[in-house]
Formats: structure tokens, C-alpha cells, sequence
């Protein structure tokens, strides 16, 4: 049985890791607290940009210590309403389409997101994905740290979470499919035997037609 692995940002909603966390940092129950967070937040910004641009896996890591100090009950409490207000309204009009079709094929579908497990799995139930492959937060005392757990799912990283879920599942690499919709996810792609494009930034469409990768639109 071949697997088809998702990235999910911009491939299959149109958000990013930004909207939710801004969600969380905005609804803390104590309206001060929330505007401290956001403060700090806004103050990383300009440090977030450069990792955008240089590093994904320190841009993820900067973001994701904005939520030092938000209690684990709050971030559970919080996923279900930043996954309808936010991730669910961001769908790509076809994406549950491209999803059922590879369940319909009998494919594995596995979701590998640089966003938070407990957002992530609202998502994969939604779509009827089995298995998410995403980032964890670090929680002591019930709190979290802003520190992300090993590995952290970011980049080149994404092709070596999913050779080992491969391995570790018995799926031929070979008969695999990929989508993504960034060019910083080429490794991730080009792991299996069949990447395909979807909604490509403009690098991506470049290098999927110099080597002949399907192209998809979900728009």
C-alpha cells in the first residue's frame, strides 16, 4: 500500500503558521496577557522575517516561543475554536477532493506539517487523514516552554521524518506520493516516486517543469 504525504500550509489551506498562533495569542482569557504576548511577538518580528527567508527550522522555532507561558489546558481548550475559525475556513476549495481521491486509491495519508500536533490531528479527522507528522510544543509544570520537541519538522528534515514513517510502515518510497506547494519542501518531494505540485510558488513551478512533475491547482 503506497502513502501519500501532505504538506499542509499553503498547499492545502491557504494560512500559514503565523494565523493560528496570532488565534492563541489573541483569545489568552486574561485580555492583558494577551496583549503581552502579542507584544512580544511583534517584537521578534523583524528576527522572524530573516529566518523566513534563511531557515525555516529557526523561523519555526522563533514562532513557536511566542507561546511561552500559555497553559496546556488553555492550548487544548483553545484548538478546536482556532481550528474552525482559522484552519478549517482556509481550506482550499478542492483539497478534501485531492484527499478522498488518494483514500479512495487506498492510500496511506499522513499530514506533515511545521504546525502544532494538536491542531494538526483536528485537521487529518476533518479530511480522513491517518497520520500526522508535526510539531511539538515542550510542556512542563503544564505550561509551555516556547521550546519545540525534537525533531523539529521543518525543511529537509520533512524527507527524513518521511523515510522513516515509510520504513517504519512498509511502504516502497518508490510508490509514494508528495504534494507541497513550496520550493523549500524539494527535498520532501523528491524522497518518493511521485511529487506532484500544488498551487507551486513560483520556484516550484519552475523546477517542476524542468522535470516534468505534475502541477495542481486546489484554488
Amino acid at each position: 500500500m503506497p502513502a501519500s504525504y501532505f504538506d499542509v500550509d499553503g498547499t492545502l489551506v491557504r494560512t500559514n503558521l503565523v494565523h493560528p498562533t496570532v488565534y492563541y495569542l489573541a483569545n489568552q482569557a486574561n485580555p492583558l496577557r494577551s496583549l503581552k504576548l502579542l507584544g512580544r511577538a511583534l517584537a521578534r518580528a523583524p528576527e522572524m522575517l530573516v529566518a523566513e527567508m534563511r531557515d525555516r527550522r529557526t523561523f519555526n522555532e522563533l514562532l513557536f516561543s511566542s507561546y511561552e507561558g500559555i497553559s496546556q489546558d488553555r492550548l487544548l481548550v483553545l484548538a478546536d475554536d482556532a481550528f474552525e475559525s482559522v484552519m478549517k475556513k482556509a481550506l482550499h476549495p478542492h483539497a478534501r477532493d485531492l484527499v478522498k481521491r488518494c483514500l479512495d486509491e487506498g492510500h496511506e495519508v499522513v499530514l506533515v506539517s511545521g504546525a502544532l500536533d494538536f491542531l494538526m490531528t483536528r485537521l487529518a479527522d476533518h479530511l480522513g487523514a491517518h497520520h500526522v507528522i508535526a510539531n511539538r510544543l515542550e510542556i512542563k509544570d503544564g505550561h509551555a516552554t516556547g521550546r519545540l520537541l525534537r525533531p523539529v519538522v521543518a525543511g529537509p528534515e520533512k524527507a527524513r521524518l518521511i523515510r522513516e514513517h515509510a520504513k517504519a510502515r512498509g511502504h516502497d518510497l518508490n510508490e509514494c506520493f508528495a504534494y507541497s506547494d513550496s520550493y523549500s519542501d524539494v527535498p520532501m518531494l523528491s524522497v518518493v516516486g511521485h511529487p506532484a505540485c500544488v498551487n507551486p510558488d513560483t520556484k516550484l513551478r519552475q523546477l517542476a517543469k524542468a522535470y516534468s512533475w505534475p502541477v495542481v491547482s486546489l484554488s
